[in-house]
C-alpha cells in the first residue's frame, strides 16, 4: 500500500511541477531551502539567532525544564550545548512523544499512529537528567517545584514547557470518551503520558463513516455534518479548517481510497467564534473567495460557539452572539448598536469537535500565571523575549507562553534560539537581547495535494519565500508529508534547526 501511494505521488509530482512551470531540480532546491528555512527553520523576519551563533555560558546552574513535549526537549538539546557546566533537568511524565501535527496526516489515511511516535529516551539529549514524573506545583517565589513522586526540586533557572490541556468537559454533555462515538469526533485527542493519538485514529474513521453515510444520501435528503472551533485560543489554528476541507475533498473522492463524488449530499457547516476564517486579510480572502466556494456545500456560521451536545439526539447547541439596531441618536447622528445573544440548536449526523483549551492546570494554579484578562493563566512572559515578567529565572516555550501568537510547533521552533541565548545571557548577568517577533506558521491543508503555506508575525503577513504565500501549493504539501516529520525528528528536536 506505501509503495502504491509513492506511486501515485510520483505521477502527482510529474503533473504538479509542469503545470507549475518547475523543474525537479528546482522543486528539489526549493524543497531543500525550505528545509532550513520555513515552517520549523528560520524566517527572515526572525531575529538573528541560531544555534552557530548562539552565546554559551560555562557558569554553574541548575536548569529546570517542566514538560517533555517539542518545546521542553528542543530547550534541552541547545541549553546542553550552551549551558556546559550546568546541571539540567527535564521534568516529564511521557515515554512516548507524539508528532502532533501528523494527527491530521492520520485522519487524512496518510499516516498511521505509529508514524507520529518516538521514544523520549530517543531524544532526550546526553548530558540531561530525565525525572519521569509530573509537576505539581510551582513556587517561584522560592525557586522550587513539586513534583507527584520525588517531591521538591530547587533550581537557578526554570523553563515552562507544559503545553495545554483539551477542556471537552466545558462542552456541556461532552466527554473525551464521547470521541469515535455517536458521529463525534475530535482530531486534537491524545495522551502523551501513554504515547496514543486516539483523535487522529478517531477521525480517520470518522471520515469513512462520514462518506459511507453520503453514498446513501442525496442532495435532496443530505447528511449533515458540522466543524466546530472554540472561543479559547487553540494549538494551530488552522486545524478545525484543514478537517473541514480534506473530509469534504476525501467525499469528492480525493483521498487515497478515491470513489466517486458524493460531495454533494453533505451539508457542511463550520461554526466558529468571530466573522472571519483567518485573522490575516490576505488569507482570509484566498480561504472565502476561493476554497470555500470551490466545494460549494459549505456554510460558514459565524460567531457561533459549542456550548451544549446532545450525543444520543444529536444535537448540538450553540451560543450565536449578534448586533441589532437601537434606537437612533438624533445628537450623534447614528443608531444605537445592541449586542443580542441566543441559543442556536442545531441537529446533525456527524460532528467534528475542536475543545476549548486552557493553559496547564499547575500553571494556571501558580504565580506564573497571567493574573488577569483573557490571558489568564497562561505564562506570563515577555512577548518578545520569552522572559517571565516578574520573574526574572522563570522562561517559557510553546503552547504555554501567554502571548499573542505562537501555539504552534512551528512557533515552539522559534521560540527555541530566543529562549537559549536568552536564558543564557541571563546566566552571564547580561542583557537579553534576542527577541520573538511573533513567528507563527500554519500550513493550511486546502485540499488533498495542496497546502497554502500561511506563514505571519506580531506585524502580519511574513512569507520566507518569494513565492505568494496565499497561494495553496503542492509543493507545500510535498514538503509537510514527506519531509517534516523526519526534519522535526532530526533536527528540530535535536536543537539543529
Amino acid at each position: 500500500m506505501y509503495k502504491k501511494k509513492l506511486k501515485h505521488s510520483e505521477e502527482v509530482l510529474q503533473e504538479l511541477l509542469k503545470s507549475q512551470g518547475l523543474s525537479r531540480r528546482d522543486a528539489l532546491k526549493l524543497m531543500g531551502a525550505a528545509s532550513a528555512t520555513t515552517m520549523l527553520g528560520s524566517s527572515p523576519a526572525m531575529a538573528s539567532s541560531d544555534v552557530n551563533a548562539a552565546a554559551g555560558s560555562d557558569k554553574k546552574a541548575k536548569i529546570v525544564i517542566v514538560g517533555g513535549g517539542a518545546g521542553g526537549i528542543m530547550a534541552a538539546a541547545r541549553l546542553r550545548r550552551s549551558a556546559s557546566n550546568a546541571e539540567i533537568i527535564l521534568i516529564a511524565p511521557n515515554a512516548i512523544h507524539l508528532y502532533q501535527p501528523g494527527q491530521v496526516f492520520m485522519a487524512a489515511g496518510l499516516y498511521t499512529e505509529a508514524d507520529i511516535q518516538h521514544k523520549n529516551s530517543n531524544l532526550i539529549p546526553d548530558g540531561v537528567k530525565w525525572l519521569k514524573d509530573t509537576v505539581t506545583e510551582f513556587n517561584p517565589d522560592n525557586n522550587k517545584v513539586l513534583t507527584k513522586d520525588n517531591g521538591e526540586i530547587t533550581y537557578d533557572f526554570l523553563v515552562v514547557a507544559t503545553g495545554l490541556d483539551y477542556a471537552y468537559e466545558d462542552i456541556e454533555g461532552m466527554s473525551a470518551d464521547l470521541v469515535g462515538t455517536k458521529g463525534i469526533s475530535s482530531v486534537y485527542l491524545n495522551n502523551p503520558a501513554e504515547g496514543t493519538a486516539k483523535g487522529g485514529t478517531a477521525t480517520h474513521e470518522w471520515f469513512k463513516q462520514l462518506r459511507a453515510a453520503a453514498e446513501k444520501a442525496s442532495p435532496d435528503n443530505p447528511v449533515n455534518a458540522i466543524y466546530t472551533q472554540p472561543d479559547t485560543p487553540i494549538k494551530c489554528g488552522g486545524a478545525p479548517q484543514k478537517i473541514l476541507y480534506l473530509s469534504d475533498d476525501y467525499l469528492r473522492g480525493n483521498g487515497p481510497v478515491g470513489g466517486s463524488d458524493v460531495h454533494n449530499n453533505v451539508k457542511s457547516y463550520f461554526c466558529k467564534k468571530g466573522n472571519t476564517l483567518f485573522g490575516v486579510p490576505d488569507y482570509n480572502k484566498t480561504l472565502v473567495e476561493r476554497i470555500t466556494p470551490m466545494y460549494g456545500n459549505i456554510t460558514d456560521k459565524f460567531n457561533h460557539v459549542l456550548r451544549k451536545i446532545d450525543a444520543d439526539k444529536k444535537i448540538a447547541t450553540f451560543e450565536h452572539t449578534y448586533t441589532v439596531k437601537g434606537d437612533y441618536d438624533e445628537d450623534l447622528e447614528e443608531y444605537d448598536i445592541i449586542n443580542k445573544t441566543e441559543n442556536v440548536a442545531m441537529p446533525y449526523d456527524f460532528i467534528h469537535i475542536v475543545p476549548p483549551m486552557k493553559p496547564a492546570g499547575a500553571v494556571a494554579a501558580s504565580p506564573l500565571g497571567w493574573q488577569k484578562g483573557s490571558a489568564k493563566g497562561w505564562l506570563e512572559a515577555d512577548k518578545y523575549t520569552l522572559q517571565h515578567r516578574r520573574y526574572s529565572n522563570v522562561f517559557g516555550i510553546g503552547d504555554i507562553l501567554g502571548v499573542p501568537k505562537g501555539k504552534t510547533g512551528g512557533s515552539a521552533r522559534h521560540h527555541g534560539p530566543i529562549l537559549q541565548d536568552n536564558l543564557v545571557a541571563a546566566m552571564e548577568g547580561k542583557e537579553l537581547t534576542a527577541k520573538f517577533d511573533g513567528y507563527t506558521v500554519c500550513p493550511l491543508k486546502t485540499q488533498y495535494g495542496e497546502v497554502m503555506l500561511a506563514e505571519f508575525n506580531y506585524k502580519g503577513k511574513a512569507p520566507s519565500f518569494p513565492l505568494d504565500p496565499s497561494e495553496p501549493r503542492w509543493i507545500w504539501w510535498a514538503f509537510d508529508l514527506y519531509m517534516l516529520k523526519p526534519m522535526y525528528w532530526h533536527l528540530m528536536m535535536r536543537g539543529w534547526m
